[in-house]
């Protein structure tokens, strides 16, 4: 074989394998996706399941990596052997147009995940303002990613302007005239996402190099011509190669396929992600009146009537009442640190544990409040915990006072919560802010 049947070959072989690959990276080929799929509540279809259906990526790159370069050998082998039998003259086999229907895939799918996540962030639910617990936890019990998500959630306009960048980019992408627009800011945008997750320890980096090489290879198409125009400075021809569509059903189903995508992944999921609840929080509502962060004043174990201490581990050092169904306890008893740094959206209001997650010190227990017998019956949202539940009897002698007496892990405890009148720098950074015509 001469040099350049080699490279000829070589150069076969890769397109092949390329287009095989990404073909195999954008569209779902795992049973379990569409096991997801059967499973959906369509009749009361939530903004997490679509998010789940944008979010999909191969569970085995190596394994896709493999299976694209056997079926490249495959596919050039039956090429070769089909054009020695009909005694055909070699050519590129229709590439020009493989290579548009692929793009369009890709950036669709491209489209569909880069938008799934820019709406959570619109409206910002990815990392939500912190609760009165978190507020009230050293910054040296949050791990890396919990304290990056805070500090984003402390600013919910940049949050919005981070989601309104990814859906603007992810809609260029419908339109072949500005996908490449699109796929670079997209490229460029990940990229910081994935050093961030990199760097926080979050759980999304896969996902964001995922989307990145995805981006590169809608990018690629004019890539080169950018090349010539804007750095070598060379004259550059546009791409004239469009689809024909000689038939009716072809044009119609064209746009159709276009407009539905458009409908469920923009403006269906849009307006789902709007009108939802925080996923983050629990959705139940908290003892009325109650929320806040509560010195405990004085504390009996069994019969023993423990002082105030920082080191003692089962002596609770303060309490946090949030706005829902959740009382956090600080003490020096060990958390098993929940380390979760993935998004899960389609979680049960009762199961929803960004609260807990990535944060020492404290123990979160999900409650329900009867408010006719005054009683708060509690379970502890850590899975590694799911021993310590109890019933607590409440009493409320003053505003600013709630007497806990009852049984929690197996200990009778009494216990008298004062609140604090605490003021948080945060809060009134942002009062002044808004006073001022600012917003953080």
């Amino acid at each position: 074989m001469s040099d350049t049947n080699f490279r000829s070959t070589v150069k076969e072989l890769g397109w092949r394998v390329l287009f095989i690959f990404f073909f195999l990276l954008a569209v779902p080929l795992d049973w379990k996706y569409y096991r997801r799929l059967f499973q959906i509540d369509w009749g009361h279809l939530s903004y997490g399941a679509i998010f789940d259906l944008a979010h999909y990526v191969p569970g085995n790159g190596v394994l896709v990596l493999v299976v694209s370069l056997v079926g490249g050998v495959l596919w050039l082998a039956a090429g070769r052997l089909e054009l020695r039998r009909d005694r055909l003259p070699a050519t590129d086999g229709g590439k020009e147009r493989q290579y548009y229907w692929l793009r369009v895939i890709v950036r669709y799918r491209l489209a569909v995940g880069i938008i799934a996540y820019g709406f959570i962030k619109l409206f910002p639910l990815l990392s939500p303002y912190p609760s009165i617990s978190n507020l009230n936890t050293d910054y040296g019990d949050f791990t890396r990613w919990k304290l990056f998500s805070l500090s984003l959630g402390i600013v919910p306009n940049y949050e919005s302007f981070l989601g309104a960048v990814e859906i603007v980019s992810g809609l260029l992408l419908f339109w072949r005239k500005t996908a490449s627009v699109g796929a670079f800011i997209i490229a460029v945008f990940l990229g910081n996402v994935l050093m961030s997750n990199w760097a926080y320890g979050g759980g999304e980096a896969v996902y964001s190099l995922y989307l990145i090489g995805l981006a590169l290879f809608v990018l690629s198409w004019d890539a080169g011509r950018l090349v010539n125009l804007l750095i070598l400075q060379r004259p550059a021809s546009p791409n004239h190669f469009r689809p024909v569509f000689t038939e009716r059903w072809q044009r119609y189903g064209r746009l159709g396929l276009k407009g539905g995508l458009i409908f469920f992944f923009v403006l269906l999921y849009g307006f789902k992600t709007k009108e939802g609840a925080e996923y983050q929080f629990p959705l139940s509502k908290g003892l009325p009146g109650a929320a806040g962060v509560y010195n405990v004043s004085l504390f009996v174990l069994g019969k023993d009537t423990l002082a105030y201490s920082k080191t003692d581990p089962v002596r609770w050092q303060d309490v946090v009442l949030e706005k829902w169904g959740t009382l956090s306890i600080r003490s020096n008893r060990p958390v098993v640190l929940d380390s979760t740094n993935t998004e899960r959206l389609d979680l049960p209001g009762e199961e929803r544990d960004y609260e807990l997650r990535g944060s020492a010190a404290r123990h979160y227990y999900r409650y329900t409040v009867d408010t006719a017998d005054r009683v708060l019956v509690l379970q502890n949202k850590n899975p590694h915990d799911a021993a310590d539940k109890g019933v607590l009897h409440f009493d409320r002698p003053l505003e600013t006072r709630i007497v806990l007496t009852g049984v929690l892990g197996g200990d009778s405890v009494y216990a008298v919560l004062d609140r604090v009148d605490k003021k948080y720098l945060l809060e009134e950074a942002r009062h002044r802010g808004r006073e001022g015509g600012l917003s953080l």
